[in-house]
Order: structure tokens, then C-alpha cells, then sequence
């Protein structure tokens, strides 16, 4: 396993095959709705973690990359994006599933997680994450990360970033009373719950088409920044798309 973990430490290009990039087909709100937007200050903001306030998903991919190559098999093109913003006994379960292999899900999370912790800690802001929080902490918008994410995964992530210690509330896709995963809407729902605001006045935040249709199913005003190699319609119809966090209307 130490031969696989720092094989993957090491600078590589990204796992995930570039794809040709389509023209966006996006619902671009008009001046008229982004002008209604900034009139109607969130009651809250709920934001994801992975890929949308940390660039964490490549790393994510290499370590899942690693791991299924340890057990002598092939990462077939597209399952890495499938397993964005799901959690981890999920994506073990999905994993072994599509490539049938033939080991329990323990087994291929105790090479990933370590590989995946391992790169995880070095992970940057995504271009204009930290303003976009620093904006809501200044305008007294409550917020909370909603994430498919352990708690303990979290921790190694955020201990770099202490520009994320004003987001108090934190839900972790391992908390006892989270019953289902993205894309079911539990995590939303209960960082609102925690906010003490209703989901339906809540702004929520997400790179993958799972948490975007769990923002969605909570009742949430959702705003997509797309993965690489995905496009709008990859997403719930009115998702609102961003082409970077800095064009937030609030």
C-alpha cells in the first residue's frame, strides 16, 4: 500500500480524460432576475465543500484512481465524474459494483482513505470561494456547509483554510442523524434545520448533478460552478450556472 500511496503524492495530470467542451448550454438568468436576486438577500447559504469552496475533487479522483488500480483493475472513462459529491460508502459500494470486483467495501476504502487524506490536506480555495464567504460573513448571511464529506475528512481539509471558520455549521455525510446521502436531500435539510431557516429561503451551492438535485429536493435555491467535463444539462433544470463563484449576485 505505501508503494501506491506515495506513487500518488507525487504531481500527476488529472485521471479524468479531458473532454472536447461543448458550447454551455446554461439557463442564464436575465438582468431582470439577477437584479430580483440581489433584492432578495438569502435568508441563508448552504455550500457544498468538495469542488465548490476547495479544489479537492482531483485529488478525490487520484486516490479512487489509485485504489481501484491496486486491485488490478481499470478506471473506465466517466466513473470517476460519477462518483463527484456522493460519500464514500457509496461510492465503495458503486465502485466494486460497476468493475465487480471482488472485495468488500472496508477493504477498498482502507487503501483509498489514506491516499485520500494524503493529498486532501494540500487542497487550494477555488477561485473566488473565499470572497464569496467573506461577502456573506460581512452582509451577516447565516451559512453552513452541507457535505458528503466525513467529519474527520473535513477537519483535515479545513485546518489550512481559516477563512472557512466563520461557517459554524457543519454537516458531515457521516453525522448519526444524516439517514441518506446526496442526491437525497437529508445534508440540506438539516443544515437548515441547524440554521433555523426554512430550506425554501436558503441559497445552496454545488458542483455535481448529486448535490444539485439534493439541493433541489430540500426546496433550495441552487447555483451550480459545473465540474470539469460536465455541462448544464448535466444538471436540474433551473439550476442557476455560474462560470466562476465571483459572479454570485448577492
Amino acid at each position: 500500500m505505501q508503494g501506491c500511496l506515495n506513487s500518488y503524492l507525487t504531481d500527476k495530470p488529472s485521471v479524468v480524460k479531458a473532454k472536447k467542451q461543448e458550447k454551455m448550454q446554461r439557463y442564464v438568468p436575465s438582468k431582470a432576475v439577477l437584479q430580483h436576486l440581489r433584492q432578495i438577500k438569502p435568508a441563508g447559504c448552504l455550500f457544498d465543500l468538495d469542488g465548490l469552496l476547495l479544489d479537492t475533487e482531483p485529488l478525490h479522483s487520484r486516490a479512487w484512481a489509485a485504489s481501484i488500480e491496486h486491485f488490478g483493475a481499470h478506471v473506465p472513462e466517466g466513473l470517476l465524474l460519477e462518483l463527484r459529491g456522493r460519500n464514500r460508502f457509496d461510492n465503495a459500494a458503486a465502485v466494486i459494483k460497476k468493475l465487480n470486483l471482488q472485495i468488500s467495501s472496508e477493504e477498498l476504502l482502507a487503501i483509498q482513505q489514506p491516499i485520500s487524506q494524503s493529498l486532501v490536506s494540500n487542497a487550494q480555495p477555488m477561485p473566488g470561494a473565499r470572497e464569496l464567504v467573506e461577502l456573506c460573513h460581512k452582509k451577516n448571511i447565516p451559512m453552513a456547509i452541507a457535505t458528503s464529506s466525513g467529519m474527520q475528512a473535513v477537519l483535515v481539509k479545513l485546518k489550512p483554510h481559516p477563512w472557512l471558520e466563520s461557517i459554524k455549521v457543519r454537516v458531515h455525510g457521516d453525522d448519526a442523524n444524516i439517514d441518506r446521502g446526496k442526491p437525497a436531500p437529508d445534508l440540506f435539510i438539516e443544515a437548515a434545520k441547524q440554521l433555523n431557516i426554512d430550506p425554501k429561503n436558503c441559497w445552496a451551492f454545488e458542483d455535481s448533478p448529486a448535490g444539485a438535485t439534493a439541493a433541489f429536493a430540500a426546496g433550495c435555491e441552487v447555483f451550480v460552478l459545473p465540474a470539469p467535463g460536465l455541462n448544464a444539462k448535466d444538471y436540474p433544470e433551473k439550476s442557476i450556472i455560474l462560470e466562476t463563484l465571483f459572479n454570485v449576485p448577492i
